[in-house]
């Protein structure tokens, strides 16, 4: 058996207010087949204590035994739960911009703000040296993306009740630091005005080297880091069997919340001839790490067949020394065999796992649980609406074998099809001997179904995309029709239109 040891020399910091300056410990959050000690470092500082901290997949890990493939697969099925502890764990990006210029705030505006709702609302301040870089409170994060893009981690909650708090939460205080500061956010899916150039970069090591290699492997990677924002939930599953069976239908169904939250047509301005550009962007941002994963429905699916997988996605980096080192191009099964050029003859550790599956982008994404990850960032009413649509579908038994049942004879040519065009033709994608309109119908009166046998009284949540699935009518859609109308072709009025 592996023992571990998780040591202080993460590359972030976590700032606490108003401790009493007793020792204070951050334990790991993977404690399944293995023994985990946790040493927490604890320095006062006036009334602060600053410990080293941030999220699991950054700590530093000493193992004492050589990782195996098996410890590899072990770590997924960990995610495994008994279904009285799934819970809700939604994530949503949003753009930051000045009122009057309509400009993308710039890090130092974002320093401002992130230490606003510090001290107004009591999280705690993540920093990469002196440059801070997130909050924590609790089980909940917030985060910068490589532009700027605010996102909101949420804790792992049970009801849909609680997500749409949360969600309205983080925006009342997002909003009272930032009113002050003549910044406003912006939900939607792709920056509709600004261009690449006109994007401030943040101060993460990660994003340097993400940005030096996405040019190499397709041509709007850089988009993808810059200029996109989503809304994505995270489920969980109660053993491999149920993960296989969420994973396909989510996978099969992942281009019907494309459509049903499309909401990118913009780009630099104009119309780009997408309703969602944010999803086209990612087939071709890098093939090796995007997509449908058509293997996920070959019968010989498990755990083990998504390491695999991963083991040969090429890494970014490897994190050492308060470093991030660029791997780029090298995979994760030389790692495990000792032979990174990088850092050679060094052997991985659970966290660097953790990281490398982080920088794995498809469609729907394994972790210890699954992402649906389809959606275009929007209002707040879509970002309730999002993961209502998921958990009526995966969380509820009827609605899931139901989708199965519908999906099941779709061929991996159909799939493919359905991803490429709903970016372009939104619920119009004709599909079979209809269009996806009429598959959306059912499969929305699933997702209500499912919700409703949950007996939480939350399939209300769906109305915001039951009207876009009624009429057919894409948000994205309707953001183009303003733009001819109303608008008079300028964009500029969709930061009123979609402001939060």
């Amino acid at each position: 058996m592996t023992v571990i040891s998780r040591v202080a020399s993460s590359p972030h910091t976590i700032i606490r207010h108003n401790l009493d300056g007793s020792h204070v410990r951050k334990t790991s959050s993977w404690v399944s087949q293995k023994r985990i000690v946790a040493a927490g470092v604890g320095c006062r500082r006036g009334r602060r204590v600053i410990v080293a901290a941030s999220p699991p997949t950054e700590d530093a890990v000493v193992a004492t035994d050589p990782l195996t493939k098996q410890d590899l697969i072990d770590y997924l099925a960990s995610g495994c739960k008994s279904k009285e502890k799934w819970r809700i764990g939604t994530e949503h990006e949003k753009f930051g911009f000045e009122f009057g210029s309509l400009r993308p705030m710039k890090y130092e505006q974002i320093a401002e703000l992130l230490n606003g709702i510090a001290e107004r609302f009591d999280w705690d301040k993540i920093m990469e040296g002196d440059k801070i870089i997130g909050l924590k409170q609790g089980k909940q994060s917030i985060s910068l993306e490589p532009g700027g893009q605010f996102e909101l981690s949420g804790a792992p909650l049970e009801t849909l009740h609680q997500t749409c708090a949360e969600v309205n939460s983080h925006l009342y205080q997002v909003k009272a630091v930032a009113e002050e500061m003549g910044i406003g956010f912006l939900g939607i899916g792709f920056q509709p005005k600004w261009g690449l150039k006109d994007i401030p970069i943040m101060p993460k090591g990660r994003y340097e080297i993400m940005r030096n290699y996405m040019p190499k492997v397709g041509s709007l990677g850089l988009d993808m880091m810059f200029r996109t924002c989503t809304v994505q939930v995270n489920l969980d599953f109660s053993s491999e069997a149920d993960m296989i069976r969420k994973f396909r239908a989510g996978l099969a169904l992942q281009p019907i919340a494309t459509a049903l939250f499309a909401n990118s047509p913009f780009t630099e301005g104009k119309p780009n001839g997408f309703v969602s550009m944010r999803s086209h962007i990612w087939t071709d941002t890098d093939k090796d790490r995007t997509g449908m994963l058509p293997f996920v429905f070959d019968d010989s699916f498990g755990f083990e067949q998504y390491v695999d997988y991963a083991l040969d996605v090429p890494m970014y980096f490897v994190y050492r020394k308060q470093k991030y080192i660029d791997c780029t191009g090298m995979t994760f099964r030389d790692f495990l065999a000792g032979k990174l050029p990088c850092i050679p003859g060094e052997l991985p550790n659970l966290n660097d796992w953790e990281n490398h599956l982080t920088t794995i982008f498809p469609e729907v994404r394994l972790k210890r649980y699954l992402e649906m990850r389809g959606a275009d960032g929007g209002p707040w009413r879509r970002l309730c609406a999002l993961p209502a649509f998921w958990v009526g579908l995966l969380y509820d038994e009827v609605s899931l074998q139901s989708v199965l049942d519908l999906t099941a004879d779709w061929t991996p040519e159909e799939r493919q099809m359905l991803r490429n065009k709903v970016t372009v033709s939104g619920l119009r994608t004709p599909f079979r001997d209809g269009l996806l309109k009429h598959v959306a119908e059912d499969v929305l009166k699933l997702a209500k179904d499912g919700l409703e046998r949950r007996g939480f009284k939350e399939s209300g949540f769906l109305n915001a995309v039951a009207e876009v699935v009624r009429t057919g009518v894409t948000p994205a859609e309707r953001l183009l029709e303003l733009y001819h109308g109303k608008w008079q072709q300028s964009v500029d009025p969709v930061f009123e239109e979609l402001l939060y």
